[in-house]
Order: structure tokens, then C-alpha cells, then sequence
């Protein structure tokens, strides 16, 4: 089961999903994200997906030749955001919770794990 939250702003849509990223549930989420404006940016998040199949990998892949950030808090879907050579989500700036947003490095610059 897939979960998609969007969340817009005037420049910014953040799309947050829970849940398997898989199948027509992808190709779903993939028509919902279709219709965002072309001059908005895109951040996806994936902190709470635990797992991609091959549909949701080629899905993710789409959105990143778009311009997509995704942001990635664990090492699988950080393992995901390599293979397919996506754009992480720079951890300067917030979310639309108003949380920093990880990008995508469990340890921060003191070497320690980050909470």
C-alpha cells in the first residue's frame, strides 16, 4: 500500500510517500506528480518508503530527469537515490513542516550519526 501526501507552496510542491512504491501505485503517483506545474520544484521525500520495485525505481528516474530533489533518511532508500543518480534535497533550507530536510547523509560534519 502507497501513501502520497502533497503539499504546495507558491514554488515548491513537496510530495511526501509512505509505504511499497511499486507497481499501477507508482504509475499512479507518477500521473498525480504529471500534473505539477513546470516552473515549481519538486521534493520527494522518502524517509517512510520501504520498498521499491523496478516500476517505482524507473518512476523515480523520471521525476529526477525533471529536476526532482528527493530526500532520503536511511541507508536503503539512500542506496535507491545512488544507483538511479538522483538529486538529493540540499539540508539547508525547509520543508513544508518547517523541519530541516535531510540530504540524505545519516552522519553529519562532526562525524557523529544524525538524529
Amino acid at each position: 500500500m502507497l501513501r502520497v501526501d502533497i503539499r504546495k507552496s507558491a514554488d515548491t510542491w513537496h510530495i511526501l510517500l509512505e509505504g511499497r512504491f511499486t507497481g499501477e501505485d507508482a504509475e499512479h503517483a507518477r500521473m498525480l506528480i504529471a500534473r505539477c506545474p513546470v516552473d515549481v520544484k519538486l521534493i520527494i521525500d522518502l524517509t517512510d518508503v520501504v520498498f521499491i520495485d523496478s516500476v517505482g525505481e524507473e518512476v523515480f528516474s523520471f521525476l529526477g530527469r525533471f529536476g526532482a530533489a528527493f530526500v532520503a533518511s536511511n541507508s536503503y532508500t539512500l542506496d535507491v537515490c545512488e544507483r538511479l543518480n538522483l538529486s538529493l534535497a540540499r539540508n539547508d533550507s525547509s520543508n513544508a513542516l518547517g523541519s530541516p530536510q535531510m540530504d540524505g547523509r545519516l552522519f553529519g560534519p562532526s562525524g557523529r550519526l544524525r538524529k
